[in-house]
């Protein structure tokens, strides 16, 4: 038999801060993926649920926030009979260096992933020096 793997769900996992909430409900740690190349780097944040309206970026003496709040899908005239899908909000914080351009940032959301680019500063990147005889 072929090499399989089984599809396996990835719970969401409440975020664990030491400080008090001044708002109710549940706030999500979004699973993140963050990779980069001699240009950019680039932060990949799930947020299922989450509509591209109910995202706030916020950036704050380098520390840049990302927040999203997961509404309930049903409409006033309906009940619930069986939710598995958990509702709260997404809230995660970044700590950014001199190398990233923060102005030049930029955010997309498409199918519950929210795309941040973090353009590196042109001190940052790389280069090659030519030499030359004499």
């Amino acid at each position: 038999m072929a090499d399989s793997k089984e599809l396996q769900v990835k719970e969401k996992h409440e975020v664990a801060s030491p400080a008090e909430e001044t708002r109710p409900g549940v706030v999500f740690t979004p699973d993140v993926d963050i990779f980069e190349n001699d240009q950019q780097i680039t932060l990949l944040a799930d947020m299922p649920g989450v509509a591209p309206d109910d995202i706030a970026i916020d950036l704050n003496d380098n520390v840049l926030s990302i927040s999203g709040e997961v509404k309930p899908f049903e409409e006033e005239d309906e009940s619930d009979l069986l939710i598995e899908f958990e509702i709260g909000r997404y809230h995660r914080q970044f700590n950014l260096s001199e190398v990233i351009d923060q102005g030049k940032i930029e955010a997309k959301h498409e199918d519950g992933v929210l795309r941040l680019t973090l353009p590196k500063a042109k001190k940052a990147i790389p280069r090659q020096i030519a030499v030359t005889a004499g």
